[in-house]
């Protein structure tokens, strides 16, 4: 198990590191355009950063006010240690502390199965986004 920790943050205080780990799995890994990574969303969201034991940004998460989760990312050489469960279930903690009763996502389709195993459905078929194939899930909250 890699040592990592979580914490809550915002787009003014932590842009650059939460830019960093985005850039890297979005646009350079994934292809996704620059121009669609970044959005006003970013200033009002809740967003989740995670650093490596010498603080390096490795992961991140967001979540919006209106209950939408999205852009989770961890790095390549960091996945495959619980930092995406251990970032879905801090951002679940935050859409309950903000009074939400349902938390929706776009998943990537190839990432659809991390969701539903954390209790998330799918809602609708398949659908395109900057290239990648997406499915809306949701997730109901007590």
């Amino acid at each position: 198990m890699a040592d990592f920790t979580l914490y809550e943050t915002d787009w003014a205080r932590d842009a650059s590191r939460l830019s960093t780990v985005r850039r890297t799995v979005f646009i350079e890994e994934q292809g996704v355009p620059e121009a669609m990574e970044w959005d006003a969303h970013d200033a009002t969201a809740i967003h989740i950063l995670a650093l490596s034991i010498e603080s390096t940004p490795i992961g991140c998460a967001r979540l919006l006010p209106d209950g939408r989760m999205g852009r989770m990312a961890v790095l390549s050489a960091w996945r495959g240690y619980g930092i995406g469960k251990a970032l879905l279930a801090a951002v679940l903690r935050a859409a309950q502390v903000q009074g939400h009763s349902v938390l929706m996502l776009s998943a990537q389709t190839h990432a659809a199965g991390f969701y539903a195993a954390a209790g998330f459905e799918a809602v609708g078929t398949a659908y395109e986004e900057a290239g990648i194939a997406h499915v809306a899930m949701q997730l109901k909250l007590n």
